[in-house]
C-alpha cells in the first residue's frame, strides 16, 4: 500500500556532496518519524538522521555538521543533503518511514536503497 523510493546516489570524490531523496507515495494518510540509514559494505546497518513531524532532528556523531535532513510534507519527500562526504560515508543508503495510510495501519516501511561511493 505504501512506496518509498530513494534516489540521488552516486560516486562522489571525498569532499563532495550529493543529496538523497526518499519519496512516499501510495494511501497515505500521515507520515511521522523519517530515518535515513546506511549500511557499509561488511558492516551492520546504522542510524544516520531522522526528522520528526514537527521537524526536529537528530544525527549520528559520525555526520553531525555536515549532513543535513529535511522534509517537504507537500512532497511527501525526505532529503539528506550530504556535505563534505568521506571514504567512510560509502554505503547504501535506506530511508525508513513511520506511516500510518488511510485504512487506519500504522507501520515502518523500508526503501529499496541507494548506493553513495566516496571514493579517489
Amino acid at each position: 500500500q505504501v512506496q518509498l523510493v530513494e534516489s540521488g546516489g552516486g560516486l562522489v570524490q571525498p569532499g563532495g556532496s550529493l543529496r538523497l531523496s526518499c519519496a512516499a507515495s501510495g494511501r497515505i494518510s500521515a507520515i511521522y518519524t523519517v530515518a535515513w540509514y546506511r549500511q557499509p559494505p561488511g558492516k551492520q546497518r546504522e542510524l544516520v538522521a531522522s526528522i520528526t513531524t514537527g521537524g526536529n532532528t537528530n544525527y549520528a556523531d559520525s555526520v553531525k555538521g555536515r549532513f543535513t535532513i529535511s522534509r517537504d510534507n507537500a512532497k511527501n519527500t525526505v532529503y539528506l543533503q550530504m556535505n563534505s562526504l568521506k571514504p567512510e560515508d560509502t554505503a547504501v543508503y535506506f530511508c525508513n518511514a513511520d506511516i500510518r495510510v488511510v485504512t487506519g495501519i500504522r507501520r515502518g516501511y523500508w526503501g529499496q536503497g541507494t548506493q553513495v561511493t566516496a571514493s579517489s
